[in-house]
Parts: C-alpha cells; structure tokens; sequence
C-alpha cells in the first residue's frame, strides 16, 4: 500500500545550518506516527516541507503518492495543519475561524455550513461556537485550532505541539477528539511532542530525530526493549539527544515563542 507520507533523502539548509541530514521516513495510512526530539531537531522543518510550507530543496517528498512539489495544491487538499504557534483569531468566534478555514480550503460553499458545524461538534465547541474566541480557554483554543484542521476532512492531519502549555486533564481532553475523528475517518496522524507519556500512550509508531537526523525508529515498546528492561520513552530519549539536550534547544527565537504560546494557553 501506497505510504500516507514518504519522505526518501530529504535535506534543508537555513544558511550555514543544516537543520535536516538526510531523513528517510514512511508513514503508514491510518497510523498515529509520533516525530520526536528536543527543540531544534528538526522536526518542525520536516514537517513544513511535508505540507509544502517550505521547498524540498533535495529528495523526495511524496503525501499519498503525490509528490508535494510537482503537485503542491493537490497535497494540501489532503492535510489538516495544526502548527505549534496559535493560529486562530481571538476578535472572531469559535464558528467564524473555522468557517474561515472552511473558505481557505476551499470546502463547497454549498457544504460550507455543514462541515463548519460537524468540525464543531467533533471537537465538543458547536454549544460554544457564537461566542469570541478570546473568552476560550486554553484547551478549548487548541481543540478550535483542531477544528479549523478538521472542517476540509482531511486524510492526513498534522499537529505540532497540539497540547503544548495544557494542564493534563486539557491534553487528555484535546487527544481524546482527535481519536473519535480518527477512529470514525480513519485519517492518518503525525504528531510532534515533548510528552514522553502521550506518544507512548497514543503512537502507535514513533521516530527520534536529534540534530537533523533520525536516530531511531519503532514502536514505543520496541523502543524501550532495546535500551532495556524496565526503561521509559523518557529514558530512550536522554539515550538518543544525551547531554546536548539543552544545548539543542533551537536558540532564544524558539524558547520565547514556545513560552509565548505556553502563556496564551495557560
């Protein structure tokens, strides 16, 4: 079967630094795949060459056998986008950014209310919908940010950070939606995270990428066995990144929008 992403060789250069070497990758259709590793691992790069934000200078990147160079509009026709920095407008209500979305993905007008309202109540905010964003709360920002990825019923969701700054009862909230829209499309999901405990919970395979390089691959459980008994996903991870955590931390510009976000949601 044709991989819902695959990306053979791919590279990107921001000036002298190379922020992905070389990374091979296939996502399987219907899976929930995990990219992991500390800020400046080049994840977020891999993944705004995936949904086509930035040019896949060398390799290959294909979304269900399209290749996402040669055939950009029609990739992101197929992908659900939550970025890690806050997306949705606070001066509009929950329905007005999601129809927002609607228009920008080019949903059938004719359909347009409909699929507004079914992305709504699948993240529990249609009862919400009429007021402003602005009077959200943090989980309920990040589930309305979840149904402007939704409402173009996408087939591949990509979530970013999805419950960075979220008190535990918020995430388990927000990861509870996106398995219901799941389990009923059967979409595939890629997800980065620092919460060792959601992609053991929730990835069904997951990869560690530390320096623009993925270090290793499998499912949680593999993972842990072959660093050895009793080990964690947290222990796996100080394996692979080391004592160069902090120093991978991706720069100040990193921290201070991964805070910035953190304090809007909190």
């Amino acid at each position: 079967m044709t991989p819902a992403v695959r990306c053979i060789g791919i590279r990107h250069s921001f000036g002298e630094h190379l922020a992905v070497d070389d990374v091979d990758l296939d996502i399987a259709v219907g899976t929930v795949f995990g990219l992991l590793g500390p800020n400046g691992a080049g994840k977020t790069t891999t993944i705004r060459m995936i949904t086509t934000l930035l040019p896949v200078k060398t390799g290959t990147v294909e979304v269900f056998g399209l290749n996402v160079t040669r055939r950009k509009m029609a990739v992101r026709r197929l992908i659900g986008y939550v970025p890690q920095q806050l997306s949705a407008d606070s001066s509009l209500t929950g329905r007005e950014n999601v129809a927002l979305f609607a228009r920008l993905f080019d949903v059938p007008r004719k359909r347009r209310a409909e699929q507004v309202d079914a992305a709504l109540d699948a993240v529990g905010l249609l009862g919400d919908a009429g007021r402003p964003a602005s009077g959200y709360s943090g989980g309920m920002i990040r589930r309305l940010e979840l149904a402007q990825a939704l409402v173009s019923s996408p087939r591949l969701l990509i979530l970013d950070e999805p419950t960075i700054g979220l008190d535990p009862v918020a995430r388990s909230n927000v990861w509870e939606r996106i398995q219901a829209v799941r389990a009923e499309t059967g979409m595939t999901v890629l997800v980065t995270t620092h919460y060792m405990d959601e992609a053991e919970q929730y990835c069904e395979r997951i990869a560690l990428m530390h320096r623009g390089r993925i270090r290793a691959r499998g499912t949680p459980t593999e993972l842990q066995t072959r660093l050895g008994p009793g080990s964690t996903l947290d222990d796996v991870f100080r394996a692979m990144t080391g004592e160069e955590l902090e120093e991978a931390s991706g720069g100040m510009r990193n921290v201070r929008a991964t805070r910035r976000t953190a304090r809007r949601l909190g």
